[in-house]
């Protein structure tokens, strides 16, 4: 059960303060996980932390672009201070742009913009918390992906791109980690 798989476990969701991330925040606080809150919007985020807590679970929330790489990096280096190693990281933020390819000649920075939080950011979550994962033998990294990366939906191809990128990096990752039991789930 999630329960017997999270249970005291702390449990990182970024993009936490709506759609599939405040519903996977509020489901891991159900199943007794100590909950980690990221996203952008401060008041979205408290509103989700006390919706958490007045369940009578445990929320605990921070303020991050995951967009910015050095945000990430501080945002890591607080987290691993303040609750010690993550046993999960949810990688749910992203940025979905629906626009043909061309009507994207002049607009590269669409594509910059999804990999950025989509790709990087995702990447940099994973590399700054999975030292203490790996050396404690024991993670799992869930990456919010989209069907797109396996129907090619026409008008998506910068977010299919870097949806795409995170699933290769992903099982390369999985395959190089297994031995040490850190997991991911697309």
């Amino acid at each position: 059960s999630l329960r017997g798989h999270v249970r005291g476990r702390v449990v990182v969701v970024t993009g936490a303060s709506s759609g599939i991330g405040h519903a996977t925040a509020v489901m891991m606080a159900q199943a007794g996980a100590k909950v980690i809150l990221v996203a952008r919007g401060e008041e979205k985020l408290a509103a989700s932390k006390d919706e958490i807590k007045a369940m009578g679970g445990q929320a605990y929330s921070y303020s991050c672009d995951v967009s910015d790489l050095d945000a990430c990096d501080a945002l890591i280096d607080k987290i691993i201070e303040d609750h010690g190693a993550i046993d999960v990281l949810v990688n749910n933020a992203g940025r979905s742009i629906r626009r043909s390819i061309a009507h994207s000649y002049d607009r590269f920075h669409d594509f910059e913009r999804t990999m950025q939080l989509n790709y990087f950011g995702s990447v940099r979550l994973i590399m700054g918390f999975a030292p203490s994962m790996l050396e404690r033998r024991r993670g799992h990294v869930v990456n919010i992906s989209s069907i797109g990366v396996l129907t090619n939906a026409p008008r998506f191809s910068a977010y299919v791109a870097s949806k795409s990128a995170l699933d290769a990096f992903s099982r390369c990752a999985a395959s190089e980690w297994s031995d040490r039991n850190v997991t991911f789930t697309t």
